[in-house]
Order: C-alpha cells, then sequence, then structure tokens
C-alpha cells in the first residue's frame, strides 16, 4: 500500500483579504513558474491602508477615494471594509457590472467614467473627477495609487513568499509594468536582500510608459498593463528589458496558458506568460517566475470567447531593438538594462 503524504493543517482566516492576497504557485515549464492570484492588488492596498493608519495619515470613518480600471478597486474597497474605513471609487469606463457589484455591496460608492474608446480622455477624466471630489470633500484622503510609493511597501510580504517557495539562485520576474509598484515592489524587496533578479516589464502599444504612446493598437486594453499619462511609481531604472505586446498576442499567451495549462488568467498574464515562454527558452539558468494579476473574468467576452482566433504561441517571436526608434508591432524587445527615463530616450 502507497502511504499518502499527511494533509496540511488548515488556517482560519479572520478577513478575506488574508486569503485573496496569497497566490499559488504552479510550473508551467522546468525553469518557469506562475503566481496566479485572483487580485494581486490586495496586497498594495493592505500594505497602503496599514501604513497610512500607523502614520496617522488617515483614520477610522476617513473616506479614501481612487481612481481605478477594476482589480486595485476591488483590493481598496476589501481594505476599507477590513479597517473601518469608507470608499469611493472613481471608475474607468471598463470596469464591468460584475465589478461595480461587488463594489456597492461592499459599501463602495462608484462615480465611472462614460463609455469612449479613447482610454487617455478615460484616465484624465477620472483624475479631474477625483480633484473635483478632493474640492468638494477636503476630509477624503486620495490614495493616488499610481504615484504614492506606499504601494511599494506591501509587496514586501509577496517578496517573503516568493524567497519561501522558490529555489535560490538567479530569478527572472515576468510582469506587466501597469503601475510600476507591484513589479518594482517585489524586485526592490528581492534586490535589497541580495538576491540575483531581472526585471522583464510588460507593455502594450500606446502606452506612454515606456514611449510606445506613438503607436496605435486598436484592440488594446491599456487598463492595467500600461498608461496613457505618466505614472510617478514606475521607477524605470528598476527595468533589466522591456516587451511591448499588441492585444493579439497577449490574446494567443491567455488563451494559451488556459489551454497548455488549465489556468484561466487574465490579458496582462497572457501577454508575460509570452514573454516569459520565449526569454526563458534562451535563458535557462534560473527561475522565470511569471505574474499573474488577476483571473480571466474580466476579459471572457473580448478574449476567451474569441479562442479559436487565437494565434499560436509556438510561432510568434518578438523583434529585438536596440533603440525606441525602432520600435514596431505587434511585438518589440528592448535591452532596458536599469536605465532612468527621460521621457525620449533611457539615460544612464
Amino acid at each position: 500500500m502507497t502511504a499518502t503524504a499527511p494533509a496540511a493543517a488548515a488556517t482560519v482566516h479572520e478577513h478575506i483579504t488574508d486569503a485573496l492576497k496569497t497566490p499559488s504557485l504552479i510550473r508551467l515549464g522546468d525553469n518557469v513558474v506562475l503566481a496566479r492570484f485572483e487580485t494581486m492588488k490586495v496586497y498594495a492596498a493592505l500594505g497602503a491602508v496599514r501604513t497610512l493608519l500607523e502614520r496617522g495619515t488617515i483614520r477610522p470613518g476617513q473616506t479614501l477615494v481612487d481612481s481605478s480600471s477594476g482589480i486595485y478597486a476591488l483590493a481598496l474597497a476589501m481594505a476599507c471594509h477590513r479597517y473601518g474605513l469608507r470608499c469611493h471609487i472613481v471608475a474607468s469606463t471598463t470596469v464591468d457590472s460584475s465589478m461595480r457589484a461587488q463594489l456597492e455591496v461592499l459599501g463602495a460608492t462608484v462615480d465611472q467614467m462614460p463609455p469612449s474608446q479613447d482610454l487617455r480622455l478615460d484616465q484624465r477624466r477620472r483624475v479631474e473627477r477625483v480633484r473635483q471630489l478632493l474640492e468638494a470633500h477636503p476630509g477624503m484622503h486620495w490614495m493616488r495609487q499610481y504615484h504614492d510609493g506606499v504601494h511599494y511597501l506591501g509587496y514586501r510580504e509577496f517578496a517573503d513568499f516568493v524567497t519561501d517557495g522558490l529555489p535560490d539562485g538567479p530569478l527572472t520576474v515576468v510582469a506587466a509594468v501597469g503601475t510600476g509598484a507591484s513589479s518594482g515592489g517585489l524586485v526592490e524587496s528581492l534586490r535589497g536582500r541580495g538576491r540575483e533578479v531581472r526585471l522583464l516589464g510588460v507593455q502594450p502599444f500606446g502606452s506612454v510608459t515606456f514611449g510606445s504612446d506613438g503607436h496605435s493598437d486598436p484592440d488594446a486594453i491599456i487598463a492595467g498593463i500600461g498608461s496613457a499619462i505618466w505614472f510617478d511609481n514606475v521607477r524605470h531604472h528598476l527595468y533589466d528589458s522591456v516587451h511591448w505586446v499588441d492585444f493579439r498576442h497577449a490574446m494567443a499567451g491567455a488563451v494559451g496558458l488556459l489551454r497548455e495549462h488549465a489556468v484561466f488568467a487574465g490579458l496582462s498574464t497572457g501577454a508575460a506568460h509570452l514573454v516569459a515562454g520565449w526569454e526563458s527558452a534562451r535563458h535557462r539558468e534560473g527561475t522565470h517566475l511569471v505574474i499573474g494579476a488577476d483571473t480571466g473574468h474580466r476579459y471572457v467576452e473580448r478574449v476567451f470567447a474569441r479562442h479559436r482566433e487565437a494565434l499560436d504561441p509556438a510561432g510568434l517571436r518578438p523583434k529585438e531593438i536596440t533603440s525606441l526608434d525602432d520600435l514596431a508591432p505587434p511585438w518589440s524587445a528592448m535591452e532596458w538594462a536599469r536605465r532612468r527615463w527621460s521621457g525620449q530616450e533611457p539615460v544612464e
């Protein structure tokens, strides 16, 4: 008779945020592991709210306000639920009815922007609305997830999890850049402990963050992956390499991840999965960690219902470039070499 391993002790969590914040580690290949989250930004929201409460910057009962395209809104609403705070979300036009319903049941008030195909306009409208709210309600606290470095702090706990869960040795983190806090917070913390870590950032075309705003991708869902406005929380000098991926390639990665590994994850995870597959085949040493920030539910109609249209990831390759002048869809890759960003070209 074959002995069975003893069952792991169950953990009873005091709040849902404790259960949601920790990802599952799933092996995708010999040197590739996926950190699969239900909603990654719980780390950012919890870390930021706890720190601001400890500093006395905010107090229980106060209203926290921020702009969001989705998963940060839910994370902030849950953090406010946990710590007895009120929550007001200025939501992107991309926030769907399911997400909005969850926010409202959690007690958050929601301002949603009108339908728009121009995400730059959508983001600007959200910022303008936040400023209007602050002028009308001076007691509100603007969380500024795109600009306040306090959102880096929660990812120290994720760094502990990665250190405990993955073997020692070289580590390559592959993640959508987004606000910069998740990939930056994780990698800053790991490097601060002396770990050898490469950071590969994934961007859509049309994002100003790494200079692709001169290119358009009509199908792109920029929200949560890149940005049409500048984010101070993106610390460009943390990134070793940048990959710009169009919608169809990100879709190929997301559908391929579900088809090959039964993992239902969002579009940013699909793009990171595609990039990690190419990078891990060229760099066999160490471990490649793919950050899977959320599930695929927001992308059912735009991505997964169209799975028969998906490209085969095995046949896709990036154009390797050395200058942003050569940047071109559908997939470009450039060694960023931890350079700072002036808004025109990377600088030493």
